[in-house]
């Protein structure tokens, strides 16, 4: 057992207890937090790293640990395994190899610590040829389930390679400046005088971006300026389109409906005085959006319940706009969160848009004639986005579609960098 949580041996000790975890369908960031429970930040960081570098790479760390051994070893060992073998082939592997073999036999159960260091001292020695094995496998080659990149194949066939090389990549820490305690320049004039880079994020396409910074570096929130004064919150630019995109007026009653944990519930208030009610089927994750609208300085009614059964928690008082931010895959943010593509199943799709239909159609009850409804998913399956909005308004014929972004695949160029989303828009009219 490695004697200090600031050594590579307890962290990847820690981090491959997390990834195993993950193996039997936590969420990573769940994983990590029993896992890494009372580190210090440091160590903590430095576990996350290596966690979700493996998540990363574990298509080809899995492949190249059944080439290397026989017999798959106990859980605890394989995924001490796997989290080696991932930092050693990540492509800015993170320590050197000879460190990272001496700290995971470290890290080994003493019955197993021989063991570990000839699997990985062999893949020194032989992984430029394993992996010359491997070129046919599509689960290694791409560090994606098959379903996965044969479906983005299909439904994109012209961008499917960049989707997956551009998912590969951690995504920027992008801010969202809340304009009612802050402007853009002086976030990035607080963030200037702290010694940190920045600059800001014009738009995406045609669709402008008016509150976004992009860090150069990310940083641990508390340590910048601005955070505790609720200058600004962390969102996506991307995720940022939502607001805007309502185009609410001051007065006008908005529902976010699968609000949870609150950033476009925070971008509505910030860029309008409204009525807004944020709605989660999730109490738990409600109490998230409370304390983001506190120290933002803002309001909103925040409500539990299943926004597909309006008649247990709607108060009979039509919305002028309405999110409908609903369940997806979440295929669009894979690059923040790398497990996703691990725990998702092709039968996810199926069951998500059929939820996701009825939610919409149960919103579209509560929408005032006139009002708009903004349909987004995280997602790049067209099962969850254009297909979806495609049926809808064949079982609405008084919804009419609006001009919005449509698909937005995740880029990950200097000049625009962000995740996969879905927007459409769609107005409720009436015959006069």
């Amino acid at each position: 057992m490695p004697s200090s949580p600031d050594s590579l041996a307890a962290q990847l000790q820690t981090a491959a207890a997390a990834c195993a975890a993950v193996r039997h369908g936590t969420a990573l960031p769940q994983a990590l937090t029993k896992a890494a429970r009372g580190l210090a930040p440091g160590p903590r960081g430095a576990v996350q790293d290596i966690a979700y570098r493996s998540m990363r790479q574990r298509g080809l760390a899995d492949a190249l640990l059944a080439r290397l051994v026989e017999r798959a070893p106990a859980e605890a060992v394989r995924e001490l395994l796997v989290c080696a073998l991932a930092q050693l082939v990540d492509p800015e592997p993170p320590y050197s190899a000879h460190a990272l073999v001496d700290q995971a036999v470290e890290a080994a159960p003493q019955r197993a610590k021989g063991f570990v260091n000839a699997v990985l001292r062999r893949y020194l020695r032989e992984g430029e040829r394993l992996r010359a094995t491997l070129a046919g496998d599509v689960v290694a080659r791409q560090n994606f389930p098959a379903w996965w990149v044969e479906l983005l194949q299909r439904d994109h066939p012209e961008h499917w390679q960049h989707i997956l090389a551009a998912s590969q990549r951690p995504g920027p820490m992008t801010l969202r400046v809340n304009r009612r305690r802050a402007t853009r320049e002086q976030v990035l004039a607080a963030l200037a005088d702290a010694g940190l880079q920045a600059h800001a994020l014009a738009g995406i396409g045609a669709w402008p971006t008016p509150d976004a910074v992009v860090l150069d570096t990310p940083r641990a929130v508390q340590a910048l300026p601005g955070f505790a004064e609720g200058w600004w919150s962390v969102q996506d630019a991307g995720a940022q389109l939502a607001a805007p995109l309502l185009e609410i007026e001051p007065g006008m009653r908005v529902l976010d409906a699968c609000a949870a944990p609150g950033g476009k519930t925070g971008h509505v208030l910030e860029c309008a005085d409204c009525e807004v009610l944020a709605l989660d089927a999730d109490a738990a994750r409600l109490a998230r959006v409370e304390e983001n609208l506190l120290r933002l300085g803002l309001k909103a009614e925040v409500c539990a319940g299943d926004a597909a059964r309006v008649d247990d928690w709607w108060d009979g008082r039509e919305f002028d706009r309405i999110l409908a931010d609903v369940p997806c895959t979440a295929s669009g943010i894979v690059r923040r969160h790398p497990d996703i593509r691990w725990l998702r199943r092709r039968s996810d799709i199926d069951q998500l848009a059929t939820t996701a239909a009825a939610i919409l159609d149960a919103l579209w009850r509560v929408l005032k004639p006139d009002g708009t409804m903004l349909f987004a998913t995280c997602s790049v399956f067209v099962q969850e986005g254009e297909a979806q909005v495609q049926h809808f308004l064949a079982r609405h014929p008084d919804a009419v579609r609006l001009e919005a972004p449509g698909q937005l695949l995740p880029a990950d160029t200097d000049a625009l960098d962000h995740d996969g989303f879905f927007y459409a828009r769609v107005a409720k009219r009436v015959r006069r």
